[in-house]
């Protein structure tokens, strides 16, 4: 009953939040940017809101659980995408005066096939990162009260279309910075109580119950190819990160690049307090909840179930509880930030007629962000949560990020070599994805280079879209030098700028 409580009371002050939101939203630029006017602090709790899903939440703990200390690498690689994404990215996309990333792909290109190709990757990488947050929002609610899987899954549908569609992205806003805080307390407050419940039972250390391999680096996780998996990995986490939609939305909301930077770096800060306890459940879930090491379920419902066995009545449902809450609001607030990202690419750019770029338009788009994967989530998937969300920052580092980078930095990228790159890069890491998910490889090289792609589809991707733009050196962007001193130059001069 406890539980119940717990995820109404979540529902209920994410709706009422959002209703803040909905009385200041009035114009389009609201909905899509919030009109660019939300503070670096603000901001940064929301962003840290949205980035803490369900993978983070129930995931990481669930991995390190399991395989031991090379799941570590996760909650590092979380935390330290957002250094590469503050140093080439954060100021100069804030600059450009872009909605979207099909907005800043047409701003630096210049070409209508580009910006397609951009919006169909942003709904893709969406919708693969909305599945695991839908199946984790089944999940939680299926382990802490028993009811059906559906259920859990048609709530979080249900909520997050009426915040986004009541106010948009300045409604997400108000409640992604009061999630992260939510989440922050729910997670920390219950470890509290199981280590001092762990210290008083004299009860022995997780590597004494684990064995040497738990704690050992590099041991392996019972796959082939540690070595290979743990760098492609990081590779994935920390060049994926830039190419997030929902983490790039985020930064055209601010007043300028300066602010975008100190936005990012607060972000870290407040990501590095949070991933300092998931860890810690998964030591102690070691110690007292060994007999859940069976599937990816057990694995991810483990910090759920964890504190009725250390606490017992009636502080062990409490202390459960509070975790639901904590997790329930995971699901929400992410799913949040990705449907407004991928609701603004829909209605910008593949929705036609009066729904496009409208906030009619908009709520259409946000109804298609969830239907996808919300049926996809109901017919279950093969990974784990954090497995999944893996396999997004993957192909976000095979495509926008060489993007990026080079859009940014180098002015010799033409329209053909972003275009061939973003296509390499787009199937390649597509389909070891699909592969991944469904099954078809188990074992070996094969398996290994498919579950963690992005060490040779990133390389890849990088290599064709700088080979075609050398050898197209005619499809060059039309006075590019005035586009890349638009980027780069400090906000003091006044260039003009403003939104595309």
């Amino acid at each position: 009953m406890s539980a119940w409580i717990a995820v109404l009371v979540v529902c209920a002050a994410t709706l009422g939040v959002g209703a803040l939101g909905l009385r200041l939203s009035r114009t389009t630029s609201d909905f899509y940017v919030a009109s660019r006017m939300v503070s670096p602090r603000w901001n940064a709790s929301a962003i840290g809101g949205e980035y803490i899903s369900g993978a983070s939440f129930l995931g990481v703990a669930g991995l390190i659980f399991a395989t031991g200390s090379d799941m570590l690498w996760y909650s590092i690689g979380y935390t330290a995408g957002y250094v590469v994404l503050l140093a080439l990215v954060a100021a100069p996309l804030r600059r450009s005066g872009a909605y979207t990333l099909p907005d800043f792909a047409e701003i630096r290109l210049r070409s209508a096939a580009v910006r397609r190709t951009t919006a169909v990757l942003v709904v893709g990488i969406g919708w693969l990162y909305l599945l695991p947050q839908f199946v984790g929002a089944g999940l939680a609610l299926r382990t802490a009260t028993g009811a059906p899987g559906w259920v859990g899954t048609a709530i979080a549908v249900l909520v997050v279309v009426a915040n986004v569609t009541a106010g948009g992205m300045r409604s997400v806003t108000f409640v992604q910075a009061f999630q992260y805080w939510l989440k922050l307390t729910a997670i920390a407050l219950p470890i509290v109580l199981l280590l001092i419940v762990w210290h008083h039972d004299g009860a022995p250390s997780p590597a004494a119950v684990a064995g040497e391999a738990w704690v050992s680096p590099l041991s392996g996780d019972g796959d082939d190819h540690p070595l290979y998996r743990t760098y492609s990995l990081l590779l994935a986490l920390l060049f994926g990160t830039m190419g997030l939609p929902h983490v790039l939305v985020r930064l055209y909301t601010n007043p300028d690049g300066q602010a975008a930077r100190r936005t990012v770096l607060t972000v870290i800060a407040l990501l590095g307090t949070f991933y300092l306890f998931p860890p810690l459940y998964a030591a102690l879930g070691r110690v007292y909840a060994g007999d859940l090491l069976n599937s990816a379920d057990s694995n991810d419902a483990m910090m759920l179930l964890l504190p009725g066995r250390m606490l017992g009545e009636p502080w062990g449902d409490l202390a459960a509880a509070l975790l639901t809450a904590g997790a329930f609001a995971a699901f929400l607030s992410t799913s949040s930030g990705l449907t407004v990202s991928v609701a603004g690419v829909l209605s910008q750019d593949l929705l036609r007629g009066r729904w496009r770029a409208s906030v009619s338009g908009f709520r259409v788009g946000a109804g298609l962000a969830v239907l996808v994967p919300a049926t996809l989530s109901l017919l279950g998937v093969r990974t784990g949560l954090a497995d999944t969300v893996t396999l997004a920052f993957a192909l976000a580092a095979s495509t926008f990020c060489p993007l990026l980078v080079l859009g940014i930095w180098w002015r010799g990228l033409t329209r053909t070599g972003a275009l061939a790159g973003l296509i390499t890069g787009g199937l390649l890491a597509s389909v070891a994805v699909a592969l991944t998910v469904s099954g078809a490889v188990e074992g070996g090289w094969p398996a290994a280079l498919l579950g963690q792609p992005a060490a040779w589809t990133m390389p890849v991707a990088f290599a064709v879209m700088v080979g075609v733009s050398l050898a197209t050196p005619r499809f060059r962007t039309p006075g590019v030098g005035t586009i890349m001193v638009r980027l780069h130059a400090p906000e003091s001069l006044d260039l003009n700028r403003g939104d595309s």
